[in-house]
């Protein structure tokens, strides 16, 4: 379990076919993550909750099979790109944002990033089979990190981005037409299941 505070922006090495069944083998330089994680730790890998296979020299290794990368940007990811790290989260720690299970639900599409102030406005198109889990004042995991929705329409969200937010992860490096991987509050879909019975 995570809770969308990322804790490091790691680096691609290397993102390349593992083998013949369509896996991809990441390697990410992320120093401070691979001083605290162990061979079959789960970590947040833009959103995505991945298992530690190497951590050797400051970088981790990651092995994401077909059904994850379908589901994600991760097939995207090429050396040199920058990514979101958090590792799962311990006992004790402090539950800064919300539920993140880092099982991504779909992939949505930065439509702007417009800076206000020291801040910034970020909209996004989000598939249907997430937006109906938005509401106002809600929390949605984009790329791994906890965020509020100021606005929701018919097409998407709307996130107001504070200036922390921009400087320790890899949202202000975001443009128009980048896709995104999205993880709607899991308390919203566990009550919609309810509902229904």
């Amino acid at each position: 379990m995570f809770t969308g505070i990322v804790r490091e922006r790691g680096r691609v090495v290397s993102a390349e076919s593992n083998g013949g069944g369509g896996a991809l083998r990441l390697r990410i330089a992320a120093p401070r993550t691979a001083a605290q994680t162990s061979l079959g730790d789960s970590v947040s890998i833009a959103g995505c909750c991945l298992t530690a296979v190497s951590v050797e020299d400051g970088e981790l290794a990651f092995d994401a099979v077909p059904e994850t990368l379908e589901r994600t940007t991760l097939d995207e990811l090429a050396a040199g790109a920058w990514v979101n790290l958090e590792p799962a989260l311990r006992a004790g720690e402090p539950l800064g944002g919300h539920y993140v299970q880092g099982h991504v639900d779909s992939v949505g599409s930065v439509r702007s990033l417009e800076r206000d102030g020291d801040g910034a406005c970020l909209s996004l198109d989000v598939p249907p089979d997430v937006l109906r889990y938005c509401v106002e004042k809600g929390s949605l995991a984009v790329d791994g990190v906890s965020l509020t929705v100021a606005e929701v329409d018919d097409r998407g969200v709307v996130i107001a981005l504070v200036p922390h937010t921009l400087s320790e992860t890899t949202l202000s490096r975001l443009e128009p037409g980048d896709r995104v991987n999205l993880e709607a509050d899991v308390l919203a879909k566990y009550v919609e299941r309810l509902a229904q019975r």
